[in-house]
C-alpha cells in the first residue's frame, strides 16, 4: 500500500512540474484571522520570557544560623525552592542543598559571582559557604544554565 501512495504521489508531482503548475497552493485567510495568530504568538512569547527570566515572587529571607551565618536550604526538584533568597549585606552565607531530583541537570550548582561550583549528590544536603556580600543580585544556576536562582542582598 505504501509503495503503491509514494508512486502515486510521484507521479502526481512529475505531472506538476511538466505542466507548470506549482506543487501546493495557497489559500488566502481573513485579515482577522492572521491578526489574530500573530497576536497568540506574540502572547505566548511573552509568557515564556516571564516564565524563564522573570521575577516570581518577593523571595524568602534567609534564617539566623550558629556564630550569625545566614543560612537556608534550597530544595532541588525540577527547579530551585526557593529559587529567589533575601540576604543581608555584610554577614556570610550557608546554602544548604537539598536535591531530590535524579536528572543529571541539577547534579551542579554554579555561582558565577563566587566562582564556585558544587557538586550535588542525589537525596543528599550539601551546603555552601559565601563570604559577606554587597547589596545586589548574585545568580546561581545548574550545570546546563536552565535551571536558575538569585540572591538577593539587601
Amino acid at each position: 500500500m505504501n509503495s503503491f501512495v509514494a508512486a502515486a504521489t510521484a507521479t502526481a508531482a512529475a505531472n506538476a512540474i511538466a505542466s507548470g503548475e506549482p506543487l501546493w497552493r495557497t489559500i488566502e485567510q481573513p485579515f482577522g484571522l492572521n491578526v489574530a495568530v500573530a497576536a497568540a504568538g506574540l502572547a505566548l512569547i511573552a509568557a515564556e520570557l516571564w516564565w524563564f527570566l522573570g521575577r516570581h515572587g518577593g523571595g524568602v529571607a534567609a534564617g539566623e544560623g550558629e556564630g550569625g551565618v545566614q543560612e537556608i536550604t534550597i530544595t532541588v526538584d525540577g527547579g530551585y525552592s526557593p529559587a529567589r533568597i533575601r540576604l543581608t549585606a555584610g554577614r556570610p552565607v550557608r546554602l544548604i542543598f537539598h536535591r531530590l531530583d535524579p536528572s543529571g541537570c541539577v547534579a551542579q550548582v554554579i555561582v558565577p559571582d563566587f566562582r564556585r561550583t558544587l557538586d550535588l549528590p542525589l537525596n543528599a544536603r550539601t551546603s555552601l559557604e559565601l563570604p559577606p556580600m554587597q547589596p545586589g543580585e548574585y545568580p546561581f544556576h545548574c550545570g546546563m544554565s536552565m535551571v536558575r536562582g538569585v540572591l538577593e542582598v539587601v
